[in-house]
């Protein structure tokens, strides 16, 4: 049972949710023991992560205790699904119980995936990934806006958003957050460059000589500036190596660049996109190899 003091934040919809599990007596209720093979995690689950350690202590309180507090499952087409206690339903794997103690509730599967996401988010220990998967999974599942969504959890509107914005990352930048190694300040602040593998090298630089928001900041406006200047030195192309290209780009049938210095001299650039494309291109070209 979640207590009325760790609602405070979340918005009066967290109360709503959670009425109809205090609207029952957990006296009056009947604890089964189910086997665990039977049992399925949350699919609205939002941490992926759980503290090794911790439930490997957890699990050898169960091995010499049992499991005190029962998890609280829905019953599915294919078993349970846990409502409340992944850690002790994932502990009592490793102590390799083959039953836990359990309380069988009926629950909606929307109220089902409010449920996980909200208790999850009370615990305050999610990644910033996990939050913002969160909060994409109550907008994508039930249909709501980031301002219903920001009503539903007593948060601003803005602070939804910038986590969801960290959805955007390129995946190895996500994972250094996902690790807890680049903080969700360093995150926003790789947002505003736009080129993924730019993040990449800033993400990664960031970790390896742990630079501060701000050094970061200064870092990714360097590189914006810098990238904005490559653009604008770049050289027009001549109507005669526009037309050229083009006639290669025919000959060729691929993309086809020709880069000219001012010097005069240049160079031909013609993609391939495998060895047979590549000895195609060599047929056209007249080149035999042996």
């Amino acid at each position: 049972m979640v207590s009325s003091k760790n609602k405070k934040g979340l918005g009066k919809g967290i109360d709503a949710i959670f009425s109809e599990f205090e609207a029952i007596d957990e006296n009056s209720e009947t604890v089964v023991d189910l086997s665990l093979e039977d049992i399925r995690p949350n699919p609205y689950q939002p941490r992926k992560t759980f503290d090794e350690h911790a439930l490997n202590e957890l699990a050898r309180s169960i091995e010499q205790n049992g499991v005190f507090q029962p998890i609280i499952v829905r019953e599915s087409v294919n078993g349970f699904e846990i409502i409340a206690g992944e850690r002790r339903f994932r502990a009592s794997k490793i102590a390799k119980q083959t039953t836990i103690p359990a309380i069988i509730r009926p629950l909606s599967e929307s109220g089902m995936m409010e449920i996980a996401v909200l208790e999850n988010l009370q615990r305050e220990d999610l990644t910033p990934l996990e939050e913002a998967d969160a909060y994409q999974t109550l907008i994508s599942k039930l249909n709501l806006t980031q301002e219903q969504v920001s009503q539903r959890l007593g948060k601003s509107r803005p602070y939804i958003a910038n986590y969801l914005r960290l959805l955007n990352l390129p995946p190895a930048t996500k994972k250094l957050v996902q690790n807890g190694d680049l903080s969700m300040g360093q995150a926003r602040t790789l947002l505003s460059l736009k080129d993924k593998d730019q993040i990449d090298q800033l993400a990664k630089k960031a970790v390896s000589e742990d630079l501060t928001v701000r050094q970061l900041e200064q870092l990714a406006t360097e590189t914006k500036h810098d990238s904005r200047k490559k653009k604008k030195i770049a050289p027009v192309k001549s109507p005669y190596i526009k037309a050229t290209e083009e006639k290669l780009v025919e000959k060729f049938d691929t993309q086809v660049a020709v880069k000219e210095s001012r010097k005069g001299s240049g160079k031909l650039e013609i993609d391939f996109s495998n060895t047979k494309d590549l000895n195609r291109i060599l047929d056209l070209l007249g080149i035999k190899l042996d």
